[in-house]
C-alpha cells in the first residue's frame, strides 16, 4: 500500500532541527547521536528533509495505526547520509483526523 497524499507529504524542518538532531531532547537525543553519527547536522537539513520524504513517496506503507489523532503509517527506507553510506531507517507519518496531508512523526534506526 502507497501513503494516501504522499505527493504532499510534509517534513517541518523544525522536527528535524529540534527533535532528530537535537542533542539535549529528551526523547530526540539518541536519535540526534545516530544520525550526527552520519554527518547529518543543521548543514544539511533540507537535503535531510527531502530524503524523508522521498521515503514516503517511494516506499510502501508496511503498517497502519489507528490513533485517537488519526492514522499512522510506517514505512521503512534508506538514506544515503552525508557520509556516504546507506542507512535503514524506519520512519511514521500520521494523517489527522480530518486532514489530508500526511505529516512526519519520527525516524530511527532499523536494526
Amino acid at each position: 500500500m502507497e501513503l494516501p497524499n504522499k505527493s504532499n507529504a510534509h517534513v517541518s524542518i523544525s522536527k528535524i532541527t529540534d527533535y532528530l538532531l537535537s542533542e539535549t531532547h529528551a526523547v530526540g537525543k539518541s536519535k540526534a547521536k545516530f544520525f550526527r553519527s552520519f554527518g547529518f547536522d543543521e548543514t544539511n537539513v533540507g537535503q535531510f528533509q527531502q530524503d524523508l520524504i522521498r521515503i514516503a513517496q517511494i516506499e510502501p506503507v508496511t503498517e497502519i495505526v489507528e490513533t485517537a489523532y488519526g492514522e499512522k503509517y510506517v514505512i521503512d527506507g534508506e538514506l544515503e547520509t552525508p557520509k556516504s553510506v546507506m542507512i535503514r531507517v524506519r520512519t511514521v507519518w500520521v494523517i489527522e483526523t480530518g486532514d489530508t496531508i500526511p505529516r512526519f512523526v519520527t525516524a530511527y534506526p532499523l536494526d
